[in-house]
């Protein structure tokens, strides 16, 4: 394994794995958590899905944060401690580090070692007389931030890739709290959400005609596989994505092809044939939909960046101040 310096290690153990994914296949409908998609082969499966046709996401928002960067300097401001949740491959962070003035730190949060790994080896290569300060950890969860050499002027939350939507509304808002106790006073959150549109483009953007999306997902069950002792059988499980309009959000399912019993570290769980797993949901947003949920966690949005087409938007969020 890659040894990262000035590491950070609080990533999930094998027990802390094992209870989430319990915990969801007792429930009805059961449920696989997202956040363990992002083992090796997981991250470098997602970044093949970030080059399909399809999946518009990562190249509209890159195209937006090109176009705005300096704008998002100019409202963030100098000296900031750049701190950023899911990492992935940093190419976006890489844009604003760019055009942020006498940057303090750069703390990436990431679950998947390996991607935080090639992240900090990037940001070193380009950045060098940046202080770099990686975290191995779940970020939807509380994690103390490292303290930087050089004090900071504020915080700067970073949280790209309309990941936020991942979540349902009581997580995003938790998720969002929790980032206004990390940003402090002085600090803001920028946010990449993904905004409502037709399904005609949405949902082939979770069903890419190549299957590596349907390989990312099944890529969970090889993980659980070998980190937990459990029996799924890939070719019992199918990937299936549908953009349900009710809610604005795809919903991302394993489907059992057939009636089976699965093993998780002893103990059995049964699939119906035709039974559907939840394994991620990816909302799409409004404003007034963002901006109310934002407003639960106690954050106004101060400043808004959208694409052309106003398919991606940025939101930088800031702490509402009580008189």
């Amino acid at each position: 394994m890659t040894v990262i310096p000035n590491l950070t290690d609080l990533r999930p153990t094998p027990d802390d794995i094992l209870g989430d994914v319990l915990t969801g296949l007792a429930q009805s409908p059961k449920r696989l958590p997202s956040k363990y998609f992002y083992d090796r082969r997981g991250s470098a499966l997602f970044e093949l899905i970030t080059r399909q046709p399809e999946y518009y996401l990562t190249r509209t928002e890159l195209g937006l944060l090109k176009a705005s960067a300096d704008q998002i300097a100019d409202a963030v401001g100098p000296q900031a401690h750049v701190v950023e949740y899911g990492s992935g491959s940093g190419k976006k962070t890489r844009l604003l580090l760019n055009a942020f003035k006498d940057p303090v730190a750069y703390t990436p949060i990431e679950i998947s070692h390996s991607a935080l790994a090639e992240t900090v080896r990037k940001i070193d290569r380009r950045f060098g007389s940046l202080e770099v300060l990686p975290v191995c950890a779940d970020f939807t969860k509380p994690v103390p931030l490292p303290r930087p050499a050089r004090k900071a002027d504020h915080a700067l939350i970073f949280f790209p890739g309309s990941t936020l939507g991942n979540f349902d509304a009581d997580e995003a808002i938790s998720i969002l709290r929790a980032m206004g106790q990390t940003m402090g006073s002085r600090g803001g959150a920028l946010i990449g959400i993904d905004l409502q549109k037709p399904r005609s483009i949405v949902e082939p953007a979770y069903n890419d005609k190549k299957g590596a999306t349907a390989c990312f997902t099944l890529n969970l069950l090889v993980r659980l596989n070998r980190e937990l002792d459990s029996n799924f059988d890939l070719d019992r499980f199918a990937h299936h994505a549908i953009y349900v309009e009710e809610h604005s959000r795809i919903q991302t399912f394993l489907i059992s092809q057939r009636e089976q019993e699965v093993e998780v570290a002893g103990r059995a769980f049964r699939f119906a044939a035709g039974e559907l797993m939840q394994v991620e949901y990816s909302h799409k947003y409004t404003d007034a939909f963002f901006s109310a949920l934002a407003a639960e966690a106690g954050l106004r949005v101060a400043h808004r960046w959208n694409d052309p087409n106003n398919w991606f938007g940025l939101r930088l969020l800031r702490r509402i101040e009580h008189a």
